[in-house]
């Protein structure tokens, strides 16, 4: 009697128990179809946490993307759904996983920048822009591998992680040096991405990656509590697969911060909003312009061709294409922009997060040392390197350095006689080089060129695919402050063509 009693009450417990949830289908998972999965029940935050957590422990030993994954993530993700079950209201970003570059201060995680020098720092706060998107909502479910110091525009290795490959093709590059966050997004490995940008780093890993990269206007977003390599261009931003999960992400980002005097400029220059320029008909009546002077250096004819196609789509969407557009001494104006200003930068860092006695100097790392020969070499240039005398004219930011407003001027001047909205050009003329031959395949990183120095906005948006599977990007540089333009632009391109697909990882 009492087994029977005893299995009765098991086979009730068993009967109660909720069925098997059906497995999330991670594959292009958007913010908006996030929530409306949350608010239909579907599943919760919870869920596709660790959903997403799975596949990363899955997939990602062929990628090597991901530095480290937060232990905490699924209490984070429980207590937003909590918040959602008793609130009713989603913040904007609510449960939404996130994955952060490994040079962007995030408590609880090593904050390495791929350096073993920093391998077991761990910061006492969150970087400012972490603390906005935290508010906002998002999950750090992980933090991305990358290029040692950011140094590379090329590759991305690290000394803490090693070397990342491309989920398209594996035997080729990422781009460096956001490459962990453009592989690990393209992989769908998480929803939103972060990557920081000196010349290259969120527009080539996002065009390598088929993803869509903004590097907005200096000054837009704070980069405090972020490992520098020249903080005069240095700009952090969102690398996502769809230019509404980016826009939302700027949102939440943008903005005023104390600690990073740069932003003051940004004040009365942001939109209530960046989601009401998400236009499908945003290039309908626009002009752009061609910037020839870049897409036909050395280019790969399947890149010419990709982007010849898209000049036609742009038309077809209603754009009228000025081919092609020259800035007066441009090769002049474009020469002896870059300051090396590592040193100067780093060791400020050092002084303000990292608080050691063992790790104030330029020195102090190169003595702990490096696994890259890249990185190594790197290191030794910059302790070598001299400053100019009169650092304020000759290594300032776009606002104040006279080299950098003429820059800017004479592209701005330009756009304004010939009433562009924005120029466009391939973010790479080349395919993504392969691992084994980096340096020798590196040509035609077209993103290094102007918005670095300028200080203006530039946008990279999937253009397709060349042989071999590899993504190819195209860029929209417009004038300061025009995120707006720019979104409605590449939103528009992006509807229009459909040309980000996810890359096969099961083969």
């Amino acid at each position: 009697m009492n087994r029977l009693i005893a299995f009765m009450i098991l086979s009730f417990a068993w009967a109660c128990q909720a069925p098997d949830k059906t497995p999330i289908n991670l594959e292009e998972l958007t913010i908006s179809e996030i929530h409306h999965a949350y608010q239909n029940g579907n599943f919760s935050a919870e869920d596709l946490t660790k959903a997403y957590l799975d596949r990363i422990e899955a997939l990602d030993s062929s990628l090597n993307s991901i530095s480290i994954t937060n232990s905490e993530a699924l209490a984070i993700a429980k207590k937003l759904d909590e918040e959602f079950k008793k609130a009713g209201k989603l913040r904007p970003l609510h449960g939404i996983p996130l994955i952060v570059k490994d040079n962007i201060n995030t408590t609880g995680l090593p904050t390495t920048a791929g350096a073993l020098a920093l391998a077991d720092f761990y910061p006492e706060e969150d970087a400012f822009i972490i603390k906005k998107l935290v508010e906002s909502g998002a999950i750090i479910i992980g933090k991305s591998n990358m290029a040692e110091w950011a140094f590379s525009p090329m590759h991305s290795e690290s000394s803490t992680q090693g070397t990342i490959r491309n989920p398209y093709n594996l035997d080729h590059v990422p781009a460096g040096s956001s490459g962990g966050t453009g592989a690990s997004i393209a992989s769908n490995f998480g929803v939103i991405g972060l990557g920081t940008d000196t010349g290259n780093s969120i527009r080539g890993p996002s065009s390598h990656n088929a993803l869509v990269g903004f590097r907005t206007t200096l000054g837009l977003v704070s980069r405090e509590g972020i490992v520098p390599l020249y903080l005069r261009n240095d700009v952090v931003g969102p690398m996502c697969r769809t230019v509404e999960d980016a826009t939302k992400v700027l949102e939440a980002i943008a903005g005023f911060d104390p600690k990073d005097p740069i932003t003051n400029f940004s004040k009365g220059k942001i939109p209530e909003n960046y989601s009401q320029f998400l236009q499908k008909e945003g290039l309908k009546g626009t002009r752009i312009g061609v910037f020839r002077t870049l897409s036909e250096v050395n280019p790969d004819p399947e890149i010419t061709a990709l982007f010849n196609q898209s000049l036609k789509d742009m038309q077809a969407l209603g754009a009228v294409i000025i081919d092609s557009v020259e800035v007066e001494n441009f090769d002049s104006l474009r020469r002896n922009q870059w300051c090396p200003v590592f040193r100067q930068d780093l060791e400020k860092f050092l002084a303000d997060y990292v608080k050691r006695d063992t790790m104030k100097t330029l020195e102090d790392v190169i003595r702990v040392g490096t696994k890259s020969d890249y990185a190594r070499e790197g290191l030794e240039r910059f302790r070598e390197s001299d400053l100019p005398e009169n650092m304020a004219e000759n290594c300032g930011d776009p606002f104040t350095d006279p080299e950098r407003i003429a820059f800017r001027e004479a592209i701005e001047k330009v756009m304004d006689s010939l009433m562009l909205d924005a120029l466009v050009y391939p973010s790479w003329n080349s395919k993504p080089a392969r691992i084994d031959r980096f340096q020798e395949e590196y040509s035609g990183d077209n993103s290094q060129i102007i918005a670095p120095h300028t200080g203006q906005p530039a946008f990279t948006v999937p253009m397709g695919f060349t042989s071999g599977n590899l993504p190819a990007g195209l860029q929209f540089l417009g004038r300061m402050w025009s995120e707006p333009v720019l979104i409605r632009l590449v939103y528009s391109y992006e509807q229009g063509t459909l040309h980000r697909k996810a890359p096969n990882l099961t083969d």
